[in-house]
């Protein structure tokens, strides 16, 4: 169990993270550990008032159901009640936290998406060497120009695409 004294920005388990940020949340709304078990109840998470004490004092153990429910009735994701209590607090770090690691999971689906097309062309080529030469002037023309796309986008035209320029002949 968890010294009442830790910091609240130790990384704890879980289990005592969902304690110390259930009692967070519950003071931070002004809810009684009463207020609290009505909104669990009422929102079809069975819970008493000892039970909510109980577990925010970890004198019992919370199971994944009430986590859920907790999260549920304090408008979280599940992932941010189980994070360590004093980043948990700041719902927003832990929005852009969780959208930098889907972010990156996006990215590991899609570098392995392309290494399987990469390696499916590749066995193709092996078979067909006769148009492997045309084929990777094809593939990398094609990645430039959406590598060159995506540039444009993010960043906008180079300068001297700019339509507004006009060159000193055109003045």
């Amino acid at each position: 169990m968890v010294d009442d004294d830790a910091p609240q920005g130790v990384l704890l388990s879980g289990e005592e993270n969902v304690a110390v940020r259930i009692k967070l949340e519950r003071e931070a709304r002004g809810w009684s550990t009463n207020a609290l078990s009505d909104r669990l109840n009422e929102a079809g998470f069975e819970m008493n008032p000892s039970g909510v004490w109980r577990i925010e004092n970890r004198k019992r153990r919370i199971n994944l159901d009430e986590a859920i429910g907790f999260a549920e009735v304090f408008g979280l994701d599940l992932r941010n009640l189980v994070g360590p209590p004093k980043l948990a607090a700041k719902a927003r770090a832990m929005e852009l936290i969780n959208a930098v690691v889907d972010a990156f999971r996006e990215t590991q689906h899609a570098n392995a998406a392309f290494t399987r097309a990469r390696d499916t062309l590749d066995a193709y080529l092996t078979e067909h060497p006769d148009v492997r030469e045309e084929a990777d002037v094809m593939v990398s023309n094609a990645i430039a120009e959406e590598s060159s796309k995506y540039l444009q986008k993010m960043h906008g035209p180079r300068p001297s695409e700019h339509p507004d320029d006009t060159s000193a002949d055109e003045v």
